[in-house]
């Protein structure tokens, strides 16, 4: 059996690790070299970098900061945010990225799917995928969540691993930051249709819903913020009591 996955996802805006709920009303979450540290050290299995406000004020992600939080790490290291073409993804990868994360480039231009996974293979290349549901179906937004759009995010989930991503990072906007637990049903849905692995990301809040989301979903890995940042859960102690149920889970 596959072992599960913990881990943290520092949202960064101007240098800064932030966090809100429904992808607003942001507030400091810490310092995002000092975290990286601190989760690279209590068991985290990998870490997510999001830049995201690179995308809505079109420039390219904090390379520098990048490679300082890189120095930090001694676990898998995905980084996301204002990555639109190959170059982005070599300075990336020079700085320091095990995987990069795309999300609103990759939806206008799904070709550049298949020349990320051409280029550095498709373990390299994790799709973001910001959902909400709008009349009962769930629908693809852009631009940090600002932007709807009429793509089915099933439809478009589907395409991706279609288009050679190695990794779907779906996240739930309206279960994002509410601590009220995972979109179960959704993500099972979307476990059950592709063979990729899924990151299930929105609406951690407690222990109880990370065994909730491995048994009632299968998803390969479970991202969470503001939890881990404000110590309302600890790593640790997250994996003892996932261990203790019975979830495979990496020391």
């Amino acid at each position: 059996m596959v072992s599960k996955r913990i881990i943290p996802c520092l949202d960064v805006k101007d240098g800064r690790t932030v966090k809100g709920i429904n992808f607003v009303n942001l507030r400091d979450a810490g310092d995002p070299v000092e975290l990286a540290y601190a989760y690279s050290q209590k068991g985290a299995d990998e870490l997510v970098f999001l830049d995201i406000s690179a995308t809505e004020e079109r420039r390219k992600t904090l390379i520098e900061l990048v490679k300082s939080v890189a120095r930090q790490l001694s676990i898998p290291f995905t980084i996301g945010g204002g990555i639109s073409e190959i170059s982005d993804a070599y300075d990336l990868l020079n700085a320091g990225a095990d995987k990069i994360s795309i999300n609103s480039a990759a939806v206008r231009n799904p070709k550049l799917i298949e020349e990320l996974a051409r280029q550095f293979g498709s373990q390299f290349v994790v799709v973001a995928v910001d959902t909400r549901p709008i009349q009962g179906n769930q629908y693809v937004h852009l631009v940090g969540g600002k932007q709807p759009t009429e793509i089915l995010s099933r439809n478009w989930i589907l395409e991706a691993e279609s288009r050679g991503a190695g990794e779907i990072l779906l996240t739930s906007m309206n279960m994002d930051g509410t601590k009220t637990g995972f979109d179960l049903d959704f993500l099972n849905e979307i476990n059950s249709i592709i063979s990729i692995p899924l990151i299930a990301s929105g609406g951690a809040g407690h222990k109880e819903h990370f065994l909730d989301l491995f048994n009632k979903t299968g998803v390969d890995a479970a991202l969470a913020a503001s939890i881990f940042h404000y110590q309302e859960v600890q790593i640790p102690e997250l994996k003892a009591y996932l261990t203790e149920k019975g979830i495979s889970i990496r020391p």
